[in-house]
């Protein structure tokens, strides 16, 4: 009876946090009248499939989309070497000041983007990074949360590993590649899937730096440009579901590799 109720408890969870999602696809096939209509329809009866080719034919949505994957790809690339590299450095390295140096890395980490959001793009000005790839990525190549969540994996490692290795003849970078990354997979996952969905979902940093540059903008700022207007209200709609699109299947494919890390550390 309790197993049935936590069933229940569940799915009744699953229900209230998919239906708004469910809202956003069926809306996304109304006519602008049945939207406005009080209810509006919970099903299409006359699907509207031309607010997601007016999406690409009309809007470009698909220069968006692209845009986003460069951009989110860079980010997670970028993310990951930096972490890995000064998780490593901090974990099995000795070097002056080590513990103080990881204190500010991590005090980064607690710093709102907002508050530097003035002196990145200033820094980016004067160094002509508007308006292109490199300023849209490189201020988010490497993040204090990175760097913590990879030297927290690396420190479970243990230490006859360690030693193991080094009897075997492997060198740093051997025993990074060999073994300290295997052993961190899951969390390096989470970590890819954290910065994309980060990189993906920016709207401030990419509406500054392609103020200058539309063909650079991402799909944040394409459902800007498409507007909320009683006429384009279903493709806005239908452009928003094709950027959940990729989140999804994003969660889907490292769902597992999510689960693994969020509880490394819970059993021994």
């Amino acid at each position: 009876m309790r197993l049935l109720g936590s069933y229940a408890g569940l799915i009744a969870g699953a229900l209230i946090v998919l239906f708004p999602l469910y809202i956003a696809v069926n809306d996304s096939l109304l006519t602008p009248s049945q939207i406005l209509a009080s209810p509006p329809p919970l099903f299409p009866t006359d699907p509207q499939w031309h607010n997601y080719v007016q999406a690409f034919s009309t809007y470009g949505f698909g220069s968006y989309l692209r845009n986003s994957f460069i951009q989110s790809g860079l980010i997670v690339l970028g993310a990951l070497t930096t972490s890995i590299l000064a998780a490593y450095a901090f974990v099995f390295l000795k070097f002056p000041f080590r513990r103080t140096l990881f204190v500010l890395v991590l005090a980064t980490a607690m710093i709102p983007f907002e508050v530097t959001v003035a002196a990145n793009y200033d820094t980016v000005f004067k160094i002509h990074w508007e308006g292109n790839f490199a300023g849209l990525t490189i201020p988010f190549m490497a993040t204090g949360f990175g760097i913590f969540l990879l030297r927290q994996s690396f420190m479970g490692i243990p230490k006859e590993l360690r030693e193991a290795a080094l009897i075997d003849g492997y060198g740093p970078i051997g025993f990074l590649w060999r073994v300290a990354l295997p052993l961190a997979r899951p969390v390096i996952a989470a970590l890819a899937v954290f910065s994309f969905l980060g990189a993906w979902n920016q709207y401030l940093w990419p509406d500054l730096l392609t103020s200058n540059n539309q063909s650079i903008r991402t799909v944040q700022i394409g459902l800007k440009v498409i507007g909320g207007t009683i006429a384009t209200v279903g493709v806005s709609l239908a452009a928003a579901v094709i950027t959940l699109v990729p989140l999804v299947i994003l969660l889907i494919l490292f769902l597992k590799n999510l689960v693994r890390a969020l509880t490394a550390g819970a059993v021994k």
